[in-house]
């Protein structure tokens, strides 16, 4: 079975605090869910939320002639 993590466990992998996650939460942000009256987060689902918000260097530096 796939490992589940809580608020405080992806507080601290994420090195932000919990009232974060719990606002990201709160806004639809970060995918989780609910068992029972608890919120967990699949890894996997984080992993891939996560690399859908890398952003890409942008090289702005023009050669002109």
């Amino acid at each position: 079975m796939e490992k589940l993590l809580t608020i405080d466990d992806l507080a601290q992998v994420l090195s932000v605090k919990k009232s974060t996650i719990y606002q990201w939460r709160h806004l639809g942000l970060i995918p989780y869910i609910k068992v029972g009256r608890f919120v967990r987060f699949r890894e996997k689902d984080i992993q891939r939320w996560l690399s859908s918000r890398e952003v890409k260097p942008v090289n702005r530096l023009r050669f002109i002639p």
